[in-house]
């Protein structure tokens, strides 16, 4: 991959919420989500020559704040971001978010971006990377359990990325579903609001948990799933925080992006610590077998990882060229001569 170099000027393109707002509808939100797909799915492929660690954490009772780095040796990236389910009730963001991509060679920035609006896109997009994958060949219904910021977002990226065609929801909050169904009419998908989520799940090939509680949760129980379906756990994120019935988990055929992180945070926190799973780079380069099985329960115990948020600041990048959809921003000072900062200082002193 080309390493990107910094500016003349060292302004860093800067892309505000306003922007990726005018970028996602520019592109289309449906192409948008497939390319997001095929980027992750390009890392992912070159997932070993990228840094892992564990994302760097901050809890408190109320919610947490975690620090994702990575790089791949020519490029680095990083991701703020914060989880504090509480915030709904007051009017707040439950998940915010920007994050950084910089060239390694020069240890200069290259792009500053939001990334609350860019989160989701790229977590509807791994989760319909991994479906297509894993779920059943002829999968066109999905249950979407909680409909709250993620639930369009994954919904479309299913239509777009594996042909769902119709997407059954549920929330124990009725309103959420009203919100959803809203949302999602006109583009495309049959939406059923469903009165439990046992309703939800009926006819449903793919099953996806989106849940904000930060609490040991059963949103699924054992006998709620039946075989030949594919999971999406993409709610559980923090120690503590969990949506399946442990029996779920022993009865499935577990995937994982990264197992280090996924034993903190996902569901698989409730189980052994050397209880088998599979990382799911390792099915996209055929070193490991995905579904094997018309009667396999797969699941995919997502909680994200940096390297899906690398991979969508690089998309991003990569279509800034030619647009308006960024500002130029003074982030680095740039003297004339590089020894001397103090010099550049001294001459901005008002007269």
């Amino acid at each position: 991959m080309t390493s990107l170099a910094p500016s003349d000027k060292a302004l860093v393109p800067f892309v505000s919420v306003d922007h990726m707002m005018q970028i996602i509808h520019h592109i289309g939100i449906e192409e948008m989500l497939r390319g997001l797909a095929a980027a992750i799915e390009t890392d992912f492929k070159r997932w070993e020559l990228f840094d892992k660690t564990p994302r760097v954490a901050s809890h408190s009772p109320e919610g947490v704040i975690e620090l994702m780095p990575t790089s791949d040796g020519e490029l680095y990236g990083f991701k703020y971001v914060n989880g504090h389910p509480k915030n709904t009730r007051e009017g707040l963001q439950t998940v915010t978010a920007f994050g950084l991509l910089a060239d390694v060679a020069s240890g200069y920035p290259v792009l500053l971006s939001e990334m609350t609006l860019l989160t989701a896109l790229r977590t509807a997009a791994t989760s319909a990377l991994v479906a297509r994958t894993l779920a059943p060949e002829d999968a066109r219904v999905m249950a979407m359990i909680g409909n709250g910021a993620q639930a369009e977002f994954q919904s479309l990226a299913m239509k777009a990325v594996c042909g769902v065609t119709e997407v059954r929801l549920y929330d124990i909050d009725p309103v959420a579903t009203a919100k959803c169904a809203r949302n999602l009419r006109g583009h495309g998908l049959t939406v059923t609001p469903c009165q439990t989520a046992e309703d939800a799940i009926m006819g449903a090939q793919i099953i996806t948990t989106c849940t904000a509680d930060k609490q040991y949760a059963t949103i699924l129980t054992d006998n709620m799933v039946g075989s030949g379906v594919h999971i999406n756990a993409i709610g559980g994120d923090c120690p503590g925080k969990t949506e399946l019935a442990p029996a779920i988990l022993q009865r499935s055929t577990i995937f994982v992006e990264y197992p280090e992180q996924t034993r903190i945070e996902g569901e698989i926190q409730q189980l052994e610590a050397d209880h088998p799973v599979t990382e799911i780079w390792e099915v996209l380069t055929g070193q490991a077998a995905g579904r094997t099985a018309p009667e396999q329960i797969t699941l995919f115990d997502s909680v994200g990882f940096a390297i899906e948020d690398y991979s969508a600041l690089r998309y991003i990048h990569e279509r800034l060229a030619g647009t308006e959809f960024f500002y130029p921003l003074d982030l680095l000072a740039d003297p004339d001569d590089p020894r001397d900062l103090f010099g550049m200082l001294a001459r901005a002193r008002p007269v």
